[in-house]
């Protein structure tokens, strides 16, 4: 039976009856929807509810799609403007009169519709000349109508004009779905929660859903579907998730980092500050990971500025005091080499070599550091993901810290997990990027979570500031007074694919604009854009981080970890298209050394109601946490910075920023069946089990992330 079922979901979108070939390729490319089983599992994003009645008396223009009953009592052709035909109807109900029209398809119409009988009527409601109408309402004659059809919410899917077009559109979909759900059962849609967890959670059965969530006839049916539905979504995420994190302790075999010895105490007593009570803390959960033999796996979040960097060199000196060697893997070069230098002067009087390597050091520098790294005489280096390639080989790699991980691809990451045969070195992943506690427990389910919750004291909270555009003269003002004191300043376009052109075009035009009021030679500006060479944007970097140039024009591309701590202002252009958490890494470009550092918005005069909330958050707050909340409610998860490219939030219907207790209870009751059996094996796991192997077989990679 088995077989024939996994066959009728498998079917072929043009195989369907009602569909053909042409349609199925059109379906295909427009929806990518390929199988009967996608068709079923892609669902409605609203319903117009069908179980109710209007009156035409009762009817307004504010109504939105309305449905009628009553009978047709005249149908009359029209020769309008340029000789065009119209069709005009009108409709009876025993409370008063609604014209009916129609300006296409005029010949079938007419030849379908029939003076005298009884329809049910659905369109949206207008006034014209004083008069109520429905321009091309559906019609359905009373007496053909299922019983069902005026008893449920009506289904309305995305779709395009071609679909429309080609005979796809909204009610074919409808009619073809009907069909296709009366022949559904049990063995079909197969159940994959197991009975004793849905009588628990009072969710409805797989089958029920896939029924209610297309044709519900109560706006409780419907609610119910979607519970178990999105239920069904996190359940299996989180499964997944929680299974690859055992497997890894099963699969990657460490070596217990067993004594804290002089490296670590001496690092630790020379360092020119104290560290906060979030960082010790940190430190400690990570020592206790490091002294189990199973592979250390956690991500360490903090805001900018919180000392991410100083914790992860503190856990690389507790490798040292093991013999083993670590290493730093950082998104771009100039991200390295800032590493690089921070941690080259922390260690400078301690017994640590430290060494760089990117992709610009190459031939006999290049070599030496190899085969420095092979011998073990290397003790931590730092680099881009130069360090996985195959000709970097370590004599015994301990600590693989990653930095800003979500830059980095699954198999980059893997890539230094190889480096030993007999043991995986532990992973400790940095993001500068606060991700919500329920997005973290989603995306980074496989990893230990530790977040550094604290600025080191003395720092001075950046003063943020909206500003339009007519405030401009003001900003340039204050632009030269920060430079005669000595600073530098940020001014960031932003970049967006979709407006490309035009973003470099307000690049350009801006940084044009500037030389009008900071001329050379008393003035220096460094432009840098994605679009540029990496050579050419690193000398423009470089040129502004000896502060060469006192102002840099750039997109995005400076927004991680770049240190200049003479820059106390970032000026955002066009603020309202950027994401929050964005604005925030960007803000978090400066603040870095003692002066007062300040970031002004600058916007247009119009702005969207989620753009004024934007900006209204990070004036009110530097709280990064609170920032990446607010950006998870505004933008939704798959927007969250980092998860687009991931692929990981591709939920149909559960939103991690809203559905916060549906993913905490999904979790819950996946670690609880786990725990009681692992392997799935008992009779009653058998359905997650299969069901598990179904989705493995879809998405090859789900679920790892680290």
């Amino acid at each position: 039976m088995q077989q024939n079922v996994t066959h009728i979901l498998d079917t072929p979108i043009e195989y369907i009856k009602g569909i053909g070939p042409a349609k199925g390729d059109a379906i295909r490319n427009d929806l990518q929807i390929f199988t009967l089983g996608d068709l079923l599992f892609t669902f409605p994003f609203r319903y117009v509810d069908r179980t109710k009645f209007h009156l035409i008396k009762d009817i307004t223009i504010d109504n939105d799609l309305i449905q009628l009953k009553g009978t047709l009592l005249s149908l009359e052709k029209v020769k309008g403007k340029n000789n065009r035909a119209r069709l005009n109807g009108v409709l009876k109900d025993g409370s008063g009169f609604i014209d009916l029209v129609w300006f296409q398809s005029v010949q079938w119409v007419e030849k379908a519709l029939e003076v005298g009988k009884e329809y049910i009527v659905f369109g949206k409601p207008t006034v014209f000349s004083g008069k109520k109408n429905i321009a091309h309402p559906e019609m359905e004659l009373v007496s053909e109508v299922e019983v069902q059809l005026n008893k449920t919410f009506e289904p309305v899917y995305s779709t395009t004009e071609k679909l429309d077009a080609k005979g796809f559109d909204n009610k074919a979909r409808r009619k073809i779905l009907r069909t296709i759900i009366s022949g559904l059962n049990a063995q079909i849609i197969a159940e994959n929660i197991p009975e004793e967890m849905r009588t628990k959670l009072k969710l409805i059965s797989r089958l029920e859903a896939i029924q209610s969530i297309h044709f519900p006839t109560s706006e409780n049916e419907k609610e119910l579907a979607i519970l178990r539905i999105k239920f069904e979504e996190i359940f299996y995420f989180q499964l997944r998730m929680l299974m690859s994190k055992v497997y890894r302790k099963v699969k990657y075999k460490a070596i217990g980092f067993e004594k804290i010895g002089d490296v670590f105490h001496q690092l630790y007593k020379s360092l020119p500050y104290e560290l906060t009570n979030a960082q010790k803390r940190v430190i400690k959960e990570i020592r206790v990971d490091l002294a189990k033999v199973q592979q250390m796996n956690r991500l360490l979040q903090g805001d900018v500025g919180s000392g991410k960097t100083v914790v992860a060199l503190l856990v690389m000196a507790i490798a040292i005091d093991n013999g083993l060697q670590a290493c730093l893997m950082a998104p771009t070069e100039i991200l390295a080499q800032q590493h690089y230098k921070g941690i080259s002067e922390l260690t400078v009087n301690l017994p640590i070599r430290v060494a760089l390597l990117t992709g610009s050091i190459k031939g006999k520098a290049r070599a030496e550091i190899l085969a420095a790294l092979e011998a073990g005489e290397i003790h931590i280096i730092i680099g881009t993901h130069a360090l996985i390639e195959d000709t970097v080989v370590f004599k015994t790699l301990g600590l693989a810290v990653i930095d800003e991980q979500h830059r980095f691809g699954v198999a980059q990451r893997a890539g230094l997990w190889k480096k030993n045969k007999e043991f995986a070195p532990h992973v400790l992943v940095m993001t500068a990027t606060p991700i919500p506690r329920t997005l973290a427990m989603t995306l980074y389910g496989d990893l230990d979570v530790s977040v550094i919750d604290e600025l080191p004291p003395g720092r001075k909270e950046i003063k943020t500031l909206h500003q339009y555009e007519s405030a401009r003269p003001r900003v340039l003002e204050f632009m030269h007074k920060e430079i005669a004191l000595g600073r530098q300043i940020y001014i960031v376009y932003p970049l967006i694919e979709e407006s490309e052109k035009l973003d470099l075009k307000n690049l350009q035009d801006g940084y044009e604009n500037l030389l009008q009021y900071f001329p050379q030679p008393h003035f220096q500006i460094s432009v840098v854009h994605g679009r540029m060479k990496a050579a050419d944007k690193d000398f423009e970097m470089a040129r502004f981080v000896k502060g060469i140039t006192q102002i840099m024009v750039a997109t995005t591309v400076i927004e991680v970890g770049v240190n200049v701590p003479n820059a106390s202002v970032m000026i955002i252009e066009n603020t309202e298209r950027f994401g929050l958490s964005q604005l925030h890494q960007l803000r978090g470009r400066v603040g870095r050394g003692a002066e007062q550092s300040y970031c002004i918005l600058m916007t247009g005069n119009k702005l969207s109601k989620d753009g004024r909330e934007r900006i209204k958050t990070m004036v009110d707050t530097n709280n990064g946490f609170i920032i990446a909340e607010a950006d998870l409610r505004l933008r939704g998860p798959g927007d969250v910075q980092g998860t687009q490219q991931s692929g990981l939030l591709d939920f149909k219907l559960i939103n991690v920023s809203t559905d916060r207790a549906i993913v905490e209870t999904a979790r819950h009751f996946a670690q609880q069946l786990l725990e009681d059996d692992l392997q799935l094996e008992k009779p009653q796991n058998l359905p997650v089990r299969n069901h598990l192997v179904t989705l493995r077989k879809k998405y090859k990679d789900w679920g790892r992330i680290s």
